[in-house]
């Protein structure tokens, strides 16, 4: 039975799905922890120094090392692969400790299982063991290839195709955009059309490219990557984006050149891709939902400490009705974005058949959270906030591309319409 903590006494919400269901909003030992691992890492690596890495503009390299070291990424690789089985609960747990430090290191981290749980999914014995044992084996990224120049929310005008040749392979073309991990993955999960550009069918292909660590590639800088795959075809990786926030997550773009796909690198049924591209994001949005709440709760404490030792008025500002009215709307946001978290975890391991619409409400309330705490909380800081001597100017930065990525709000409330109307 998945178990939570962090909330008074022990209350218990009973759900029906089949049968009586009941959600226990404590943590058991495995989930402690995990949780407990990872609050040690952000403790001593990442925000005692967070302003300093993200000046620095370097690629979190040693950060993700030592998370996989500890065994708190790759959270969707199965038991059959890795020794050991993830929940949901303990993985939103995990990235929304992650997040607490650094909302673009998660989504790095993330990235991998954005990428591979199409495969834990859908993929056979054998080509999980392929795709995913590396993983278990090194610390290596992957990248989830879906949005395109002209596909963003609408993905069905996605352009890149695989087209069957007489010897039975297929050859892949086309271009992807806002790659996350693109400029340093060993391995590319690709959605395409199947035939033609303007096809009604998408595949889901795998490809494995030579596997790079820290070791490899230190850091990219703003240069671009290519790479010629020794079974035929080249990928060209662009050079990284210069982002608003989440500066120490890779993003780039992405095109297929001729890339040559043996069938055994197709996903399940070459013509379902679109029923795996919701599958991944169904298992991904509440992923990103404890994101957003990480960010959330870190930008109500930097808040809380900063008002707690700054005085005007003769008294801290804190003790203001104004700002404490303020603290209490945040912190209001923050709690109730976590119980719908908590919801939409528990409704994808129930395998519950409205799990969508709780993963899009959460992913909606969590985002809203981070924007608001964040933006708050730089007024409750005033001007000092908007420095970047401040974290909270980062935090407001950052707290943008959660609202849009992984689907924007507009396309988050249509799931929702659709489902309860």
């Amino acid at each position: 039975m998945p178990e939570y903590h962090e909330q008074p006494d022990n209350l218990l919400f009973n759900h029906r799905i089949n049968e009586r269901q009941i959600m226990d909003l404590n943590l058991n030992e495995n989930q402690m922890m995990y949780v407990e691992t990872v609050r040690k890492l952000v403790k001593n690596e990442i925000t005692p120094h967070i302003l300093e890495l993200e000046k620095a503009h370097q690629f979190p390299w040693p950060i993700i090392n030592k998370a996989w070291e500890m065994g708190v990424v790759n959270l969707c690789i199965p038991e059959s692969v890795k020794g050991f089985e993830i929940d949901v609960f303990s993985s939103a747990m995990i990235i929304k400790e992650i997040s607490y430090g650094d909302t673009g290191i998660a989504t790095s981290a993330m990235c991998n299982d954005l990428a591979n749980v199409v495969i834990s999914q859908h993929g056979t014995e054998e080509q999980k063991e392929r795709f995913l044992r590396p993983f278990v084996e090194k610390p290596i990224l992957a990248s989830f290839c879906l949005t395109e120049p002209g596909a963003g929310s609408d993905n069905s005008m996605m352009t890149s195709f695989i087209a069957k040749q007489d010897d039975g392979t297929y050859l892949l073309n086309g271009s992807k955009c806002f790659i996350t991990n693109a400029s340093y993955a060993s391995q590319f999960t690709v959605l395409c059309k199947t035939g033609t550009p303007t096809s009604n069918f998408m595949a889901c292909v795998v490809i494995p490219a030579p596997h790079l660590t820290s070791n490899d590639l230190p850091d990219v800088g703003s240069a671009t990557r290519e790479i010629d795959l020794p079974t035929g075809g080249r990928i060209v990786i662009g050079k990284p984006e210069d982002k608003l926030g989440q500066r120490l997550s890779n993003t780039a773009s992405v095109t297929f050149e001729d890339v040559i796909i043996q069938p055994d690198q197709i996903i399940g049924n070459r013509r379902f891709g679109f029923k795996y591209i919701m599958d991944v994001l169904d298992f991904a949005r509440p992923m990103v939902a404890a994101i957003g709440l990480g960010l959330a709760r870190r930008a109500l404490d930097v808040t809380i400490a900063y008002t707690s030792e700054r005085k005007q008025f003769g008294q801290r500002i804190c003790d203001l009705p104004v700002a404490r009215d303020m603290i209490v709307a945040m912190w209001k946001k923050v709690e109730l974005a976590e119980l719908a978290l908590l919801k939409a975890a528990f409704k994808i391991q129930e395998k519950a058949k409205d799990a969508g619409i709780y993963a899009s409400l959460a992913k909606n309330a969590c985002a809203e959270a981070a924007l608001f705490c964040a933006n708050e909380g730089l007024h409750l800081h005033g001007g000092y906030g908007f420095t970047t001597e401040y974290e909270i100017s980062k935090l407001v930065r950052d707290s943008h591309i959660i609202d849009i990525y992984e689907g924007v709000r507009e396309v988050q409330n249509m799931i929702i319409g659709r489902e309860i109307v």
